[in-house]
């Protein structure tokens, strides 16, 4: 069983009380640790509009929980979601394979800057204090075509 990072966003109705969102996180919380997980954030993002109108609801309660955990406990998760009245709408995604890819390009990017540059005669990595000249050509060995946190 594998340990995966998954991003919980669930929508309270917008009038629910601080009590009410301490009681789902709470619930959550509970089964979680019941099936061996972990939840490394929890962010409440507070009354926001919505995309659409859900019956008669404009606004929502959002909040966001990051959790370290097997699809076992998601699939549980999104099964006792489903039947809580207070959540009006959830979402789960899995998190950590975006940062893979994220990962696998910036390290791709760095050896094709540190191959042009041993072929341009310069060390691999760039030097403290060492700055651009108006002479040397202007590839993607800077840091401004990182690709950032997603």
């Amino acid at each position: 069983m594998s340990v995966r990072q998954y991003e919980l966003v669930y929508i309270l109705p917008p009038d629910s009380t601080e009590q009410q969102v301490a009681e789902v996180h709470d619930l959550i919380a509970a089964n979680v640790t019941r099936l061996n997980g972990q939840i490394e954030k929890t962010e409440p993002w507070g009354r926001r509009k919505l995309a659409y109108e859900i019956g008669p609801l404009k606004e929502g309660f959002y909040v966001l929980e990051v959790i370290s955990g097997s699809g076992e406990l998601m699939k549980e998760l999104d099964r006792r979601l489903k039947v809580l009245d207070q959540v009006i709408r959830h979402l789960v995604v899995r998190s950590d394979a975006e940062k893979k890819v994220v990962e696998r390009t910036r390290t791709k990017r760095q050896t094709s800057s540190e191959r042009r540059r041993v072929k341009r005669g310069l060390p691999p990595t760039r030097q403290p204090g060492e700055g651009r000249s108006s002479t040397e050509p202007d590839d993607m060995d800077d840091d401004r075509f990182d690709v950032g946190e997603v």
